[in-house]
């Protein structure tokens, strides 16, 4: 039996999820009899079926489970959350075989959904495509083991270096267009597929910014901006409650509908402050844009796990430098003559990194 084959489908499916199950991880299931699939699943949405019980229910011969294997690319729960134990489903299916492609960080479950199989007499094989599984799942692995979401940092900038002209502190001077409709398009789909989105006071104050995902089909993003001096003016798109919105600040200030206000010590570690926060409200993945200062605030320390960098066929001569950025090029395409070059850190697992060159 070509457990690979089957472990790739079970990927396929699971990043069907994307966008909608976090801080779920994305998960799909097959079911294999004689070398023939007789069920798939996957994790749809967060709170609903996992992909092992989608899968189970999707068979049309259910009699055929116990000559069957289940294929599945994250160990089966083995707790009750907001459904019960899909190992514990296994088991009272009587399907004999399970193979795996990583096991479970989480610490509910760490190996104990293998274990409970296994001790159930269960044949159980893991680590089928692990490699694949990490990358697929990066967010959901560095938000269990860290204790912190997955930070994505995005920005544009010119073929020289530079990420705008130099303006001054108001949003009356338009930032330089670097991206065209169809890059921006793209940048709006990402918007739907993490879980937020933050960015800098100045960058709030300059460009007035939605931070939504108007461009693309699905959810927008939990919007999120650093202002410790509550200087975004009351009639600008962050402050406009339309959707939920953290500002973190050191002044006090009271909660609005769709507006949480945190006070934070701006004396202390701010970015560390505001991932532990965001771990808390259990955002598993945030989009870190802005100005030079603020990404490089990240960089500096070390607190980010991707970034995508979007350089555009334009000479700029001088204005506001890109953050200086030294990464493993795990991605590069060529968008409407826009070059968008996807980057890990040089200290990444290489697990987490996939051959995309």
């Amino acid at each position: 039996m070509n457990d690979t084959l089957y472990m790739q489908r079970c990927l396929q499916l699971a990043g069907n999820g994307m966008g909608h199950v976090a801080p779920n991880p994305m998960v799909g299931s097959v079911i294999v009899c004689d070398d023939q699939i007789i069920g798939e699943g996957f994790h749809r949405r967060y709170g609903g079926p996992h992909a092992e019980v989608n899968a189970i229910e999707s068979v049309r011969q259910p009699e055929l489970l116990i000559h069957s294997t289940l294929y599945v690319n994250l160990e089966p729960c083995s707790h009750y959350g907001h459904t019960p134990p899909c190992a514990a489903l296994i088991i009272k299916k009587k399907i004999p075989r399970v193979v795996i492609a990583n096991i479970d960080p989480n610490p509910k479950v760490a190996g104990s959904g293998v274990k409970m199989l296994r001790e159930a007499g269960v044949e159980v094989i893991t680590g089928v495509s692990a490699k694949e599984g990490e990358w697929l799942n990066r967010r959901f692995f560095v938000y269990q083991r860290q204790s912190r979401p997955f930070v994505l940092l995005k920005w544009a900038q010119s073929a020289d270096g530079y990420l705008d002209k130099l303006r001054d502190n108001t949003c009356t001077t338009p930032p330089i267009k670097l991206s065209t409709d169809f890059t921006k398009m793209l940048v709006h789909k990402t918007r739907t597929e993490e879980s937020a989105i933050m960015v800098g006071t100045t960058t709030a104050v300059k460009d007035n910014p939605k931070l939504t995902a108007h461009h693309w089909v699905g959810k927008n993003p939990l919007r999120v901006v650093v202002d410790r001096l509550l200087r975004i003016p009351l009639d600008y798109h962050l402050l406009d409650h339309s959707i939920p919105t953290v500002v973190y600040t050191e002044q006090v200030k009271e909660n609005e509908p769709n507006l949480t206000f945190v006070t934070i010590s701006f004396a202390d570690n701010v970015i560390t402050q505001i991932m532990n926060d965001l771990f808390r409200r259990q955002v598993l993945s945030v989009i870190v844009e802005g100005g030079e200062q603020f990404l490089h605030s990240f960089i500096r320390a070390g607190l980010w796990d991707e970034a995508r960098v979007e350089i555009a066929p334009l000479w700029l001569g001088e204005g506001v430098k890109a953050p200086p950025m030294h990464g493993q090029i795990i991605s590069k395409e060529i968008i409407d003559e826009r070059q968008i070059i996807t980057l890990a850190p040089q200290t990444a697992s290489t697990s987490l990194i996939t051959e995309l060159r």
